[in-house]
């Protein structure tokens, strides 16, 4: 009984290590490359070279699009090309912030290591390859999970932001997801974002 009872108070322990543990793995995934310009509490502003990105677009509401677009792209780089070739997950997933239009591009960063030649053919002719350049950009970071209207709330703030500081938008807003879906949210990681001028 006491070893059950000893088993029992190191759960709660064993717990947090392996939680760590995944962290570490998370966060050890390729993430695109960017400077700080300057930070202010939750704000970034970031200046980021061009991209290599698989991409593809999905009318529906923002939860199905963002699971649509993403099982589409993941199926890409698991093998659904022309080349059968496995491409490494990267991170964020990024999709268009919540809009009336019901219209989201989803997109996948590609690993440094591949350039737009080398990277194969999409199998489905929904998904196409191309150079992204965010450039000089406005971020917000927050936890737990984008959803909706959470993804709208800090929308919101970024556009304060924005305007405090006369900032000047030049794309749509941006949600960047870094986590995978099993993640629990008191460790996930969001942002969204938006070029400026």
């Amino acid at each position: 009984m006491r070893k059950a009872k000893n088993f029992g108070k190191r759960t709660p322990f064993l717990c947090i290590l392996f939680l760590s543990q995944l962290i570490n793995v998370i966060m050890a995934i390729e993430t695109p490359e960017y400077r700080i310009l300057k930070t202010e509490g939750k704000f970034q502003i970031r200046e980021y070279d061009s991209i290599l990105i698989a991409k593809t677009r999905v009318v529906n509401d923002y939860k199905e699009a963002t699971v649509a677009g993403f099982r589409r792209i993941a199926n890409y780089i698991f093998g659904g090309n022309k080349k059968q070739l496995s491409i490494a997950m990267t991170a964020p997933v990024i999709t268009d912030v919540p809009n009336t239009e019901g219209i989201y591009e989803i997109l996948f960063v590609m690993p440094k290591e591949h350039t737009f030649s080398s990277l194969p053919i999409p199998n489905d002719k929904e998904v196409k390859i191309e150079n992204y350049y965010l450039g000089k950009t406005v971020v917000i970071t927050f936890g737990g999970w984008a959803t909706k209207s959470r993804t709208k709330y800090y929308k919101k703030q970024l556009e304060k932001f924005l305007r405090k500081n006369e900032l000047v938008t030049k794309s749509d807003f941006l949600v960047a997801q870094y986590n995978s879906p099993w993640a629990l949210p008191p460790f996930r990681k969001n942002e969204v974002m938006v070029s400026i001028k």
